[in-house]
């Protein structure tokens, strides 16, 4: 990629992984990043491998690959979601500007690489990192762009705002 410097990539966490051989325990890591170009766009990665270096590169490649775009107005959401997956649920509600990004870890690790700003969250059941970043990936799936809500209503998106 000739445009690889312009994104963030956040480390949302390292997991060591033990397997039991006749030998022992073999040891491997798992990691899952974020990456994202502070404009709306973001991407979730997951990967393991033998040695730490080798799982975070890994899971950054994969969240540069799974770039999902985010609608956003001014620097927050343009509405209030629920996201879920399995156990974890992540409510997601805009924010007025300057509040800031008010979120756990993983939730906070995505907002930062899509440029959201203003938000407020709040994680629900599950506390595994895994879940929770693919609960918020799921919320913004639901997330409805503003002209494209104003479009299937047949209105301008003055109209539409009020």
């Amino acid at each position: 990629m000739e445009h690889e410097k312009e994104y963030v990539e956040k480390l949302v966490r390292l997991n060591r992984i033990a397997k039991v051989v006749k030998g022992g325990r073999r040891f491997s890591f798992s990691a899952i990043s974020v990456a994202g170009d502070r404009n709306g766009r973001v991407g979730y990665g997951f990967g393991k491998a033998n040695y730490v270096s080798d799982a975070i590169r890994k899971s950054l490649d994969r969240a540069k690959k799974n770039m999902v775009r985010i609608p956003m107005k001014q620097n927050t959401i343009p509405h209030q979601i629920m996201g879920k997956y399995k156990g974890a649920k992540v409510m997601l509600k805009p924010a007025s500007p300057g509040t800031g990004i008010i979120a756990g870890g993983p939730v906070r690790a995505v907002m930062e690489a899509a440029g959201i700003k203003d938000i407020l969250s709040k994680s629900l059941g599950s506390a595994n990192s895994m879940n929770i970043v693919k609960a918020v990936f799921e919320g913004f799936s639901k997330l409805m762009d503003a002209k494209v809500a104003a479009a299937n209503r047949g209105k301008t998106l003055n109209e539409f705002w009020g």
